[in-house]
C-alpha cells in the first residue's frame, strides 16, 4: 500500500449525492502524494451501496469522478470498500495489474440508517420486525454483561478512549476528552448502549493505492506491504451462531502487530475483537479513535486499514492490523497485516 486518503466524516447537507463530491478531493490527494495520474492505475474497485443510497446501481455515478477519458478497467462490491481492497490486492497478486486503487463511499445520513440496516437480517424471520441496528447491539451487549464478559465502565472506557485520540484525526466525525464517569451519567438510547457506544451517522469516503515489488518501492519510500489477509463469514442468523465468540481473525505465528485499527461501530464489539485478534494490552487500539468517532458506512473498514497503513508508511509501527466488518454484530470480518519491510 503506497497511498491512503479520507474525506472528513460529516452529515453532508445535500439531500443525495453519488459519492463524486467526497471522492474527487481525495484522489487527488493520493494522487499528489504518489506522483501518479489517473493513466497510471492499472485496476480500479469501489464498494459502496445500492440499498444505502436507494436506487440501483448508484456506484455508477461515482465513476464520474475518475472521468471518462483514459478507459479504465473497473469492478465493484456491494460492501465495505475494504473487501474491493481485497479484490484489488488479488489482481495485483495474479500478475493480471502492477497498480491499483480501491474507494469506498457512503452517505449515511441520506435515509434513517437504523431501519435500513434492518434489512441485513433473515429476510423471513427477523427483517419484518424491524429491529433496528442499535437494538439489535443492545441484545448482544447485553449479553456479554451477563456473561461477565464485560462491564458498562470497560464499554465507556473504550468511548472515552477512542474520542481522545480522534482530537488529532481531521477526519473524525466526534471527538474530545470526557471522563468514564461523565459518560456512565449519560441516559441510554437501548439499555445498555448510551450514545457513546454507538457510532455516530455521518457521510465519508475513503481511497488507498496499491503497487507491487519495485513499483511500490518508487512510489512511497516505506511501503505498507500486505504480508496477510484473513476473512471470515459466520451464518446471517442470529440464532445459529453464539453472539459472544467469533473465531480466530489473526495470523497464526509472526511477531505481535504495534498498532491495530479496528472497525467496531459499537463499544462491546472493540473488546469482542481484541479477543478474537487476541491483542494484548500493548497494542495501540484505534489510535485514529477508530469507527466510534466516524463511521461512514462502505467506507469506515476500507479507513481502518489505510489508518493501520498509514502508521506503517509513516514509521510509526513495524507492524499492523487493519479491520473491517459488514453485515449484522460482526458477522463478516476481514483482517490484513501490514509491515515495513
Amino acid at each position: 500500500m503506497v497511498g491512503f486518503a479520507q474525506s472528513p466524516v460529516r452529515v453532508r447537507p445535500d439531500a443525495t449525492t453519488g459519492g463524486v463530491e467526497m471522492l474527487v478531493p481525495i484522489f487527488a490527494h493520493v494522487f499528489r502524494a504518489t506522483g501518479l495520474t489517473k493513466a497510471d492505475i492499472g485496476f480500479w474497485c469501489s464498494g459502496s451501496s445500492d440499498y444505502l443510497a436507494g436506487r440501483a446501481f448508484s456506484f455508477v455515478q461515482a465513476v464520474d469522478a475518475i472521468g471518462a477519458v483514459p478507459p479504465i478497467r473497473e469492478s465493484h462490491v456491494e460492501m465495505d470498500g475494504a473487501w474491493a481492497l481485497y479484490e484489488a490486492w488479488v489482481k495485483i497478486a495474479s500478475g493480471e495489474a502492477e497498480t491499483a486503487l480501491a474507494y469506498g463511499f457512503g452517505k449515511s445520513s441520506g435515509a434513517e440508517l437504523r431501519r435500513v440496516l434492518a434489512l441485513q437480517l433473515d429476510p423471513y424471520l427477523v427483517a419484518p420486525l424491524w429491529p433496528d441496528s442499535v437494538s439489535v447491539a443492545a441484545l448482544q451487549a447485553r449479553l456479554g454483561i451477563e456473561a461477565g464478559l464485560w462491564t458498562e465502565k470497560d464499554m465507556a472506557e473504550v468511548a472515552a478512549r477512542s474520542r481522545s485520540a480522534a482530537v488529532t484525526n481531521p477526519a473524525a466525525q466526534v471527538s474530545g476528552d470526557f471522563s468514564v464517569e461523565e459518560l456512565l451519567g449519560r441516559p441510554y438510547v437501548a439499555d445498555p448502549l448510551r450514545a457513546h457506544d454507538c457510532a455516530p451517522v455521518g457521510d465519508g469516503a475513503a481511497v488507498v493505492i496499491l503497487a507491487s515489488g519495485d513499483r511500490a518501492r518508487e512510489l512511497c519510500a516505506r511501503p505498507a506491504w500486505i504480508s496477510w489477509f484473513g476473512h471470515r463469514i459466520e451464518s446471517g442468523s442470529l440464532g445459529a451462531r453464539d453472539l459472544l465468540s467469533l473465531p480466530p481473525l489473526g495470523p497464526r505465528g509472526g511477531p505481535p502487530v504495534d498498532v491495530a485499527e479496528l472497525h467496531a461501530p459499537f463499544t462491546h464489539q472493540e473488546i469482542l475483537l481484541r479477543r478474537a485478534l487476541g491483542l494484548g494490552g500493548e497494542v495501540e487500539v484505534n489510535p485514529s479513535g477508530g469507527a466510534l468517532c466516524g463511521n461512514p458506512m462502505f467506507a469506515a473498514g476500507l479507513a481502518r486499514i489505510g489508518c493501520a497503513a498509514e502508521a506503517v508508511m509513516s514509521g510509526r509501527a513495524g507492524r499492523a492490523l487493519g479491520h473491517a466488518t459488514s453485515g449484522p454484530l460482526l458477522q463478516q470480518n476481514l483482517a490484513c497485516v501490514l509491515e515495513g519491510l
